[in-house]
């Protein structure tokens, strides 16, 4: 029998997405653990946008428990597990590679098909299940994706980790130097940590993002420039910045119609564009074969998070070098799940990173 902290009720509240858009509260069984798998309470959840997709475009077949940034409590851990117990506070990643198949050979960890197995469930067919009370956490994910969170680090600020290790894993992709000039579009959360990690690499780093609020935050994590695209003529700031030139790296952090060719005509011949916020298969780019063949772009992407990068991710959360928690503007519980998702997939001018809390009353 799993050793636990605490009598655990045999059913929770979960948000659970049933096609077409639709995810609501309902009361399903808590999960059961087996050997050496990790049962935790779920704290804090933040809605990401890879999640909002796959609801909004119905990317993947009901009933699912989304929801992967994840922070929360062991309560119970499985015959076997040695290295957590029941009190730890904890983070868990949802992907975990193989380490020993071609593409985990090449450090491509998030081709290999064990890390495409999602390891983190809270009933149904496993989906990351944090909007969820209480969360299954199995047994390859325990091994290398969890991590303590240290003491005084509130469990909101340690639901970053999964999502700064993506970024951090991207700028190990475009490797700016000192002195490049680094255009960020979209200042939403990720584009913020992105603003936040490329001014470390001594790069000018410039902003875009049509929200007042986003451009102050911005400038605040030390972008030079700040511009609203809606009134800014952008390849003419750029050049002007860069000598005539124009980008050297563009960082495409939001997917709204029209911002890789905005990357385009931002960044001069030669340039680097990484696409990061390009993950459904229903988005379309069209850009003109020279702009990249003869003006020798290069457009790569990034997905999802390195194993390589785990402590280092949880190193830049936990010891506050990353002002992560700053990025959140709204706390709800899990009853309001539903007007989260709206307000992340409509945002406003107050409105930035939200986080679920699934153990909180509704107020």
């Amino acid at each position: 029998m799993p050793a636990a902290a605490e009598r655990l009720p045999a059913t929770m509240q979960a948000a659970v997405y049933r096609g077409q858009g639709r995810i609501g509260v309902e009361t399903i069984p808590t999960p059961s653990i087996g050997d050496g798998e990790l049962l935790v309470r779920v704290e804090t959840c933040g809605i990401c946008h890879t999640d909002l997709k796959k609801v909004e475009y119905d990317l993947l077949p009901p009933p699912r428990v989304f929801g992967h940034e994840t922070a929360g409590v062991v309560v119970a851990a499985g015959t076997g597990v040695s290295q957590f117990a029941p009190g730890d506070r904890v983070v868990a990643f949802h992907h975990i590679p193989c380490l020993d198949c071609f593409y985990c050979h090449r450090r491509v960890y998030a081709q290999c098909e064990t890390y495409k197995r999602v390891g983190i469930t809270a009933g149904f067919e496993p989906a990351g299940g944090g909007f969820a009370q209480y969360v299954r956490i199995m047994d390859w994910i325990v091994r290398r994706g969890v991590e303590k969170i240290p003491p005084g680090v509130s469990f909101d600020q340690a639901s970053f980790v999964e999502p700064v290790n993506t970024c951090v894993k991207a700028m190990a992709q475009c490797d700016p130097e000192p002195g490049d000039t680094v255009v960020v579009l979209g200042q939403g959360p990720i584009g913020l940590v992105f603003t936040m990690l490329a001014v470390r690499t001594g790069a000018r780093v410039c902003a875009t993002d049509p929200f007042a609020s986003r451009l102050d935050l911005a400038r605040r994590f030390g972008a030079e420039q700040a511009w609203d695209p809606r009134v800014t003529d952008l390849p003419a700031e750029v050049r002007r910045l860069s000598g005539g030139r124009g980008a050297d790296l563009v960082l495409v952090a939001a997917s709204a119609p029209g911002l890789v060719e905005q990357a385009v005509a931002v960044s001069r011949p030669g340039a680097r564009i990484l696409l990061f916020a390009q993950t459904s298969d229903k988005e379309r780019i069209e850009v003109s074969g020279a702009s990249i063949c003869k003006e020798e772009r290069t457009v790569f992407g990034c997905y999802s998070a390195s194993i390589d990068l785990q402590k280092e991710s949880a190193r830049l959360v936990f010891s506050g070098e990353l002002p992560v928690e700053d990025l959140i503007s709204h706390r709800l519980p899990l009853t309001r799940i539903a007007a989260g998702i709206d307000l992340a997939l409509h945002p406003r001018e107050e409105s930035l990173k939200i986080v679920v809390q699934p153990q909180r009353c509704e107020e």
